[in-house]
C-alpha cells in the first residue's frame, strides 16, 4: 500500500513485527528511502505508527498548497506542499530533525526512550496504529485523519477529528488533537468489528454486480440509459449513476488524484463495485467537475456493456 498516494497493487506492504527490532537505517542497505519510509520504520520500533492528517488545501487550481501534519508519539510537525505527498514528506522530514534520524553510515534507529517517547504500554493496544497495520495487511487505503472543529476557550479547547477508513467515517472528539484522533481510531475500530466480527476476517462490505447480467438486466434507470444519448449539457452524471447503482445493486466510489494534468486540471477515478472492477478516469477545473466527468466515462462504459448482445 502506497504510504501517500493512490493504492496500487506493486506498492502494498505487509508489516512483519519480527523484521521491525534492530532495525537499522544505512544508505547501503536501504538506498533511496524517503522521509516518510524512515518515520514509518522509526514509528514500528518504538510502537507508535505515525498518524497524518490534512490541515489545509488552499491555493488556485493551477498552483494549489496544501499542508500537512503528522503526529508520532507527543511530537507533531507541519508540512507544507504544492500536493499532498510533498507536504506529507516535509512534515515527515521535520519529524525526522527533532528525532535525529538522518540516514547515515551505520545510523541505527534510536530507542523510544532516547528521544523522550514513551511506547505504548504492551497491555493497552494502540487504536491508532491498530487500523494503520490493518490498512497494510489488506492492501486497504491508510486511515485518513482531519480535524474538522476546534471550539472553546483557550484554556479549555475541544478539538473533533474525523477518521476515514476505505468507505466508512468516524468522529472523535478530545481536550488535545492526539486525544480526539485515538477516540475517532478507537470508535472506527469497533465499527470495523461489528461489521467483520473480527479484525482478521476479509473486508468485503461492497456490494457486487456482474457486468454481464446487466445486458439482461431491466430498471427504469437502465432503460433510460439505453435509450437517450449522454451528450446532454450541464447534467449531472453523478447523481445520474447513484441511482442507476442503487437500482442495480452495486457501488460507486470516487478516489482524487493528487497530481494535477499537464493542463492544470484535477484528476479523479470512478470505481464501480462491478465482476469485474471497473474504474473509469475523470478530469476538470474543479474536483466536482473532475468527479462529473468520471463518472460520465463510467456511464458511457456501462451503457456499451448493458446494450451489448
Amino acid at each position: 500500500m502506497s504510504q501517500d498516494g493512490f493504492p496500487t497493487a506493486a506498492a502494498r506492504t505487509v508489516l512483519n513485527h519480527n523484521s521491525s527490532l534492530g532495525l537499522e537505517v544505512t544508505p547501503s542497505a536501504s538506498p533511496g528511502k524517503t522521509p516518510i519510509q524512515i518515520l514509518h520504520e522509526y514509528g514500528t520500533k518504538i510502537g507508535n505508527l505515525p498518524v497524518y492528517a490534512m490541515e489545509k488545501a488552499e491555493g488556485e487550481a493551477h498552483q494549489p498548497s496544501f499542508v500537512f501534519n503528522v503526529t508520532i508519539g507527543d511530537v507533531t510537525c507541519t508540512g507544507h506542499g504544492s500536493s499532498k505527498k510533498a507536504a506529507k514528506h516535509k512534515a515527515a522530514e521535520a519529524a525526522l530533525n527533532i528525532f535525529k534520524l538522518e540516514p547515515g553510515p551505520n545510523h541505527q534507529i534510536p530507542n523510544a526512550a532516547d528521544n523522550g517517547i514513551e511506547a505504548e504500554p504492551h497491555n493497552q493496544p494502540n487504536p491508532i496504529g491498530i487500523l494503520q497495520e490493518l490498512a497494510l495487511q489488506r492492501g486497504w487505503r491508510l486511515p485518513e485523519y482531519s480535524v474538522c472543529m476546534e471550539a472553546g476557550p483557550p484554556h479549555k479547547r475541544e478539538f473533533t477529528v474525523t477518521c476515514r477508513m476505505e468507505t466508512l467515517v468516524e468522529t472523535g472528539t478530545g481536550s488535545s488533537k492526539k486525544h480526539a484522533k485515538r477516540v475517532a481510531a478507537e470508535k472506527m475500530a469497533t465499527k470495523l468489528q461489528a461489521l467483520q466480527g473480527c479484525l482478521d476476517r476479509p473486508w468485503a462490505l461492497k456490494p457486487t454486480v456482474r457486468l454481464e447480467c446487466l445486458r439482461t438486466s431491466s430498471g427504469e434507470k437502465l432503460s433510460m440509459l439505453r435509450r437517450n444519448p449522454l451528450s446532454i449539457p450541464n447534467t449531472d452524471y453523478v447523481q445520474m449513476m447513484l441511482e442507476l447503482s442503487k437500482e442495480q445493486g452495486f457501488e460507486v466510489t470516487y478516489f482524487d488524484i493528487d497530481e494535477l494534468t499537464v493542463s492544470g486540471q484535477y484528476q479523479c477515478l470512478a470505481e464501480l463495485s462491478t465482476v469485474p472492477v471497473t474504474v473509469c478516469h475523470g478530469t476538470g477545473i474543479s474536483c466536482s467537475n473532475a468527479h462529473n466527468d468520471a463518472a460520465h466515462s463510467a456511464l458511457q462504459y456501462v451503457k456499451i456493456m448493458a446494450s451489448a448482445e
